[in-house]
Parts: structure tokens; sequence; C-alpha cells
């Protein structure tokens, strides 16, 4: 995982990139998360969700639910919870079973010590201040309650980022090219338990390492493609960049077979 800039950090937590461009559809999450159908091992990360909330019982709020796959899962398999999905941008909540809110994770539309269980899976890197959004996904849960969060590790997908700079150093006529922008460095696996402990005191963790291995260059092109929403930030031509990622990858499968990416991601299981 790459390091981001002060500029790549804003935009990352930019509102209006994230409402109206980044997620104003299912399109570029669909995408990044489509790679992971040829990670081994595979991991049930709706299963894993449902299988941590066995215990729970009442309101659970899905905060920065993006396309739902984690609602969808829970009205499946747990009827009887109150799922509540919620993101800030309406237009990846279209097709999402209700209920469902546009909502500000930073200010929660919740009275306090209202949720059974709160998620925010894959999406604290986005808020503009983590510490003070813990404390809020910490206001609205009940004594008891438990907050489910997930994230990358800082040596997730470093194939992608050498790819990535690499190709926008051939496109530059450089040896190295800028670094890519990177979604999970702000709240990575490795910085998340200091995050939390400012509100959790029963923090545990789950390390879902895997290897993705591909024939095809076609995932890892949707894959890089789908960061488009901030390619004004990448430092280099966007699409000509992500055109020479394809020409390396396809050079390096004809060359051993197959293009290899280490994966590690992450839940952290948090109660009061």
């Amino acid at each position: 995982m790459t390091s981001n800039t002060a500029q790549q950090d804003a935009a990352v937590t930019d509102k209006a990139i994230l409402a109206n461009s980044a997620y104003a559809d299912g399109r570029h999450l669909a995408a990044r998360q489509s790679i992971y159908r040829w990670q081994q091992p595979q991991y049930d990360l709706p299963g894993i969700v449902v299988e941590e909330l066995a215990s729970t019982r009442g309101i659970v709020l899905d905060v920065g639910c993006g396309n739902g796959k984690f609602v969808s899962r829970l009205h499946k398999d747990r009827p009887d919870l109150q799922v509540v999905g919620m993101d800030i941008s309406a237009g990846i909540l279209a097709d999402i079973e209700k209920p469902v809110l546009v909502a500000d994770a930073q200010a929660l539309p919740f009275a306090d010590n209202s949720a059974d269980a709160v998620l925010a899976l894959h999406m604290l890197y986005h808020v503009s201040d983590i510490e003070a959004t813990i404390k809020e996904l910490a206001r609205v849960l009940r004594p008891g309650g438990v907050l489910i969060a997930s994230t990358n590790s800082e040596t997730d997908k470093q194939d992608l980022d050498q790819l990535w700079a690499r190709a926008a150093g051939d496109v530059l006529g450089v040896p190295e090219g800028p670094a890519r922008v990177s979604l999970s460095s702000r709240f990575s696996l490795e910085k998340a338990s200091g995050y939390l402990r400012t509100a959790f005191k029963d923090i545990r963790v789950r390390n879902l390492p895997g290897t993705i291995e591909l024939t095809d260059p076609s995932p890892i092109v949707a894959h890089l493609a789908s960061y488009e929403a901030w390619a004004d930030q990448a430092g280099v031509p966007f699409h000509e960049t992500v055109s020479r990622a394809e020409e390396i990858v396809t050079a390096v499968i004809r060359r051993d077979g197959l293009f290899k990416i280490e994966c590690l991601g992450g839940l952290l299981v948090c109660r009061l």
C-alpha cells in the first residue's frame, strides 16, 4: 500500500467526490470487490459478519454501506434484525433493500444508545476526522453493543502499487512514476486498533490473508480503472497509465502463466 500526499488524502475524504463520482453508483466499488473472486483462500465476508453478529438482537446500522453487499446478506440470513443501510451517496443506495438513509458517518441521525450493532466496513478511511467518527459510532451503540470495522493492511496489494508505479513511469518516461492513490492508508489495519481504542476497550482483530492469481489482465484493469474519481490526484495521465499497466500484466502472464497479488485485509470486532 502506498502513502498518500496531503492533496490525495483530501481527495479521498472529499464528500463531493465520494457522493457524486467515486460512489455515485456501485460500478467502481463492484470492480474493486470483483478481483477477490480469484483469491485463495476465499473468504465469505458477509458470512463472517453474520457469524460475528450471532448473539446480536435488535438494530444494526451499516454505516457507509456502499452497494449493500452486507445489508442484503443480513436481510437474508438474519431477518429478525432491523438493518438500516446508510451512505453519503444517494445514488449507490438506489437498489438496496429498504430502509436506507443518506447520512454522514460523522453525524449519524440516531439517538445515543440506540443501536445494537454498527458496521463500518472499508469506509473509515473516507471520513475526514477518523477519531471523531469512531466516537460518533460508539455514541449510538447501546452498552454491550458491537462495532465491526474492516480495512486493508499497509502490505495489501503492493504488487499493484509496483505495477502502477512502473506503468506511470513508462508513460512519463522516467524510471518510476508517482504512487497510486491509496484508499486504505489513512485507516490501515496497522493503524486501526490505535484509532479504535479512543472509544473501545475490547478489540479483536481477524486477519484475512490471501493470494490472487490471475491469467487474464481484465480484473486488474477494472480494479485500477475504478480509481478514476481520483484521476486528478494521480500525477500522471490516468487512462494512459491504466492501458500501459494492462500491457505489462499481459506480458507477465505470457511469460509466467499468471500475475500474482498478495492481499491482507482484516476485520476488527470492537466492544465498549
